[in-house]
C-alpha cells in the first residue's frame, strides 16, 4: 500500500506572502512620513529597503507556494472510469480550490496595493527637485560701477595691491556672498597676457578674478606668484592667471571668470561690469541662450 502523504490545510501557504506584502505597504508609509518628518536619509533608505525587500519576498514564497510542486509526483496508470471515492475526492479538491482562489485574489489586492504605494512613494521625493531657477545660474554677483570692498567691507585702494599680492574681496553689500568672493591679484606685467578684448580690464597691474573654483565652487586661494598660478585645494585644479586664468591642471574645464575693473574719483577699485561668466562650476545649457 503506497505511502499517504500528509493533506495541506487549504489556504495555509498565504499566511506568509501577505505579511510581507502589507509590510511593504507600511513602509511605504514610513517612508512619506519620515521624508516629510525628519527627513533623515537612514531611516528613507531603511524603510525603501523594507518595501522592495517586502514585495520581493512576498512574491518568491507565493510563487514557490503555488506554482512549483512540493514534491515529485508519479501515478500508474488506472482505469478511465472514475470510482465514488475518486469522484468525492474530486469534489473535496474542487471545494478547497475554490478556497484557495478567494485567498489568492486577496493575495493579488495586496501584491497590486504594496506595488501602487511604492510606485506614489517613489514620487514624493521630486518635491525636493525646488523651482526651476530660470536664469539664475546665468546671473553675475557683481554690476557696473559696484564698489570693491574687502572681508570688513572697507573699500580697496587700487595702490593697495602690491605686486605678487592677493587680496580677497566682495561687491559692496554683498560682503561674504560664496559666489560673490573675488581674488585681487598683483600680476607680474612682464608676464600677464590679458585675453582678446581685456586689454583695459586690469588697473595698475591689478587682476581681478572670481575666487569660486569652476569644478566644484571651492574657494581658490593658493597663489603661487613666481609662476602666476591659483592652485584649488580640494581638487588641485590649477589656474594659470598669466593666460586668462586658463585651467592647465585637474578636473575644471573651463577659466575662473575675469573681473573688469576701473577706478572712482576717490582712486578705490570698482567694477567696470560683470564678470566675465557666471561663478562658481558649469551646468549643462550654461552657453545656451
Amino acid at each position: 500500500m503506497p505511502d499517504e502523504q500528509p493533506q495541506r490545510r487549504p489556504g495555509g501557504g498565504e499566511t506568509f506572502p501577505a505579511v510581507a506584502f502589507a509590510l511593504a505597504i507600511v513602509a511605504v508609509i514610513g517612508f512619506v512620513a519620515v521624508y516629510f518628518g525628519s527627513a533623515d536619509t537612514q531611516a528613507l533608505g531603511i524603510f525603501a529597503f523594507v518595501c522592495l525587500m517586502g514585495i520581493g519576498v512576498g512574491m518568491a514564497t507565493w510563487a514557490k507556494r503555488f506554482l512549483s510542486p512540493a514534491e515529485p509526483e508519479v501515478e500508474d496508470r488506472g482505469r478511465l472510469a472514475s470510482t465514488e471515492e475518486e469522484i468525492a475526492a474530486f469534489h473535496a479538491d474542487f471545494d478547497a480550490g475554490e478556497y484557495q482562489l478567494e485567498r489568492r485574489s486577496l493575495l493579488g489586492k495586496l501584491l497590486v496595493g504594496a506595488v501602487a504605494a511604492t510606485g506614489l512613494g517613489a514620487l514624493v521625493p521630486f518635491l525636493s527637485l525646488g523651482p526651476n531657477p530660470k536664469s539664475s545660474f546665468k546671473e553675475t554677483p557683481w554690476s557696473p560701477g559696484a564698489r570693491v570692498v574687502d572681508e570688513q567691507g572697507n573699500p580697496v585702494a587700487a595702490t593697495s595691491i602690491n605686486t605678487d599680492g592677493i587680496l580677497t574681496v566682495f561687491p559692496e553689500g554683498q560682503v561674504g556672498d560664496e559666489f560673490a568672493q573675488t581674488l585681487l591679484i598683483g600680476v607680474r606685467s612682464e608676464a600677464f597676457v590679458p585675453a582678446s578684448g581685456r586689454e583695459s580690464w586690469t588697473v595698475d597691474g591689478v587682476a581681478a578674478f572670481s575666487k569660486v573654483c569652476t569644478h566644484a565652487g571651492c574657494p581658490v586661494g593658493l597663489y603661487q606668484a613666481a609662476q602666476g598660478l591659483l592652485l584649488c585645494p580640494c581638487h588641485q585644479s590649477t589656474f594659470d592667471i598669466n593666460n586668462a586664468a586658463e585651467p592647465i591642471f585637474g578636473p575644471a574645464a573651463v577659466p575662473l571668470p575675469q573681473l573688469p575693473l576701473s577706478v572712482d574719483a576717490d582712486g578705490n577699485l570698482v567694477a567696470d561690469g560683470s564678470l566675465s561668466a557666471p561663478p562658481g562650476p558649469g551646468f549643462w545649457n550654461q552657453n545656451r541662450q
